[in-house]
């Protein structure tokens, strides 16, 4: 059994058996109480369920009737919120990957969950749809106040997207923390200086390294800085930019795994 991604969000959904540990959704367990667990929450594992020959708008239906008491307005406000106004009365086969991957969103949203699982929602998707299912998302929970629970290799989609991350390697959780804490940790004291030529700063500091043609990076505590820019300024180099080297999302996942695979 592959302990990844899409495995978890199986267990978490109680589509898969759980071996061992448990899951709790809005406090009720998924395998003692399976009902009460999933009733506040939308999923789109894998793929969107959907009738390519029937419109955006009978796909909505279909859902909508095996819920109790979703009107239409309800249906009416998903098609605004995931933005298919133009588009909802004509055929799912006709829909570009994006505008199905939106439809599948409004789908799983029709019921109001507080909570909406995704499985890899920007694959296969080109920039413009990536940029419109990030907008979309970051709008769904402001406006419907929910939490989204993203399965991901895309760290640097994740990066824009999220703010709490949970890391897990070989089947076990490494991490769960806020995004900003991670990139925090173990921080590097690299500044990266933008100046006029970086062979004249060769000469002048040790411990550089170089960017390109006019950028350096050197490990130094921010109270070193003035030194730096003194030392480089008494010598002729003309100084344009400094700043602080930002951990990406990547490097503080390998930096937790350990490794530079994806899983």
């Amino acid at each position: 059994m592959e302990h990844g991604k899409t495995t978890t969000i199986k267990l978490i959904l109680g589509l898969q058996g759980i071996n061992e540990g448990k899951v709790e959704i809005n406090g009720f367990d998924i395998e003692k109480e399976f009902t009460k667990a999933i009733e506040k929450v939308g999923a789109i594992v894998e793929n969107p369920d959907l009738y390519m020959y029937l419109s955006g708008y009978e796909n909505l239906k279909l859902v909508a009737n095996m819920y109790k008491g979703i009107k239409e307005e309800r249906i009416k406000e998903v098609v605004k919120l995931v933005k298919l106004e133009n588009r909802i009365n004509d055929k799912v086969s006709k829909y570009s990957l994006g505008m199905r991957q939106r439809l599948g969103i409004a789908q799983a949203i029709l019921h109001k969950p507080n909570l909406l699982v995704l499985d890899e929602p920007t694959n296969g998707l080109d920039p413009e749809g990536i940029k419109e299912m990030r907008e979309l998302l970051l709008d769904l929970a402001k406006k419907e106040k929910m939490a989204i629970l993203i399965s991901s290799h895309n760290l640097a989609e994740l990066d824009n997207l999220c703010n709490k991350v949970c890391i897990i390697k070989n089947g076990s959780i490494v991490e769960t923390s806020e995004i900003s804490k991670i990139k925090k940790e173990k921080n590097t004291n690299y500044k990266i200086f933008e100046v006029d030529n970086v062979n004249k700063v060769k000469s002048i500091l040790e411990g550089i390294e170089v960017i390109d043609e006019n950028k350096f990076k050197i490990d130094i505590k921010k109270q070193e800085v003035p030194e730096i820019v003194k030392l480089l300024v008494k010598n002729n180099v003309d100084i344009y930019e400094i700043g602080k080297e930002e951990k990406t999302l990547e490097q503080a996942f390998f930096e937790k795994t350990g490794g530079n695979v994806i899983e």
